[in-house]
């Protein structure tokens, strides 16, 4: 096995793959949590859509549902009584990525003999083991062991914070209320 240095086993680490998919990640999850949002506001406004498929037709259909609680006698959205949706960001993200790599190279030299006389004695050396005494050829046997490990963690610390809904947002909820509302008499 060819020596390999640390700094070499650094230089392949794909740390801007790394950051990117992180960063891929945020932003897939901020846009969850926005469209999450959206429907949140479309449902408070007093009525959202539904669209379902149907499993055998695959066709698709769009129903409108009512979503108004009663309130003092009344039918009322949830923003008509003062409630807002709730919008979350990403507004802080530490990304740590921890990396050990080492090394360790070990080498052994084992030699083994033996010899059979006549008077059938024995003798036998071998280096840090211990074993019996056979009839072998002389044997010598060198053996360079590479014990490779690499560790890696990665930590992302992410802040969630609520942010007020748009305030474009605002404005087009508000239509949307103002149009649903019953004619007063």
């Amino acid at each position: 096995m060819p020596r390999r240095s640390i700094g070499r086993e650094l230089s392949d680490v794909p740390f801007g793959e790394m950051i990117t998919g992180m960063g891929m990640a945020i932003a897939e999850a901020q846009y969850a949590m926005d469209e999450s949002g959206l429907r949140l506001a479309q449902m408070m406004s007093g009525e959202y859509e539904v669209t379902e498929i149907d499993p055998i037709t695959g066709t698709t259909s769009v129903t409108k549902k009512e979503s108004l609680v009663h309130f003092d006698g009344q039918k009322m959205s949830l923003i008509e009584l003062g409630f807002t949706p709730t919008f979350y960001q990403f507004t802080d993200t530490t990304i740590e990525i921890k990396i050990s790599i080492s090394f360790t190279e070990q080498s052994e030299f084992e030699r083994k003999s033996s010899s059979k006389s006549v008077s059938a004695t024995a003798t036998g050396f071998i280096i840090g083991a211990h074993a019996k005494v056979r009839t072998t050829s002389v044997s010598a046997r060198y053996a360079n062991k590479y014990n490779y490990s690499a560790e890696g963690s990665s930590l992302m610390r992410s802040r969630i914070m609520p942010t007020p809904p748009p305030a474009v947002l605002e404005e087009r909820i508000r239509a949307i209320v103002e149009r649903n509302k019953p004619d007063a008499e």
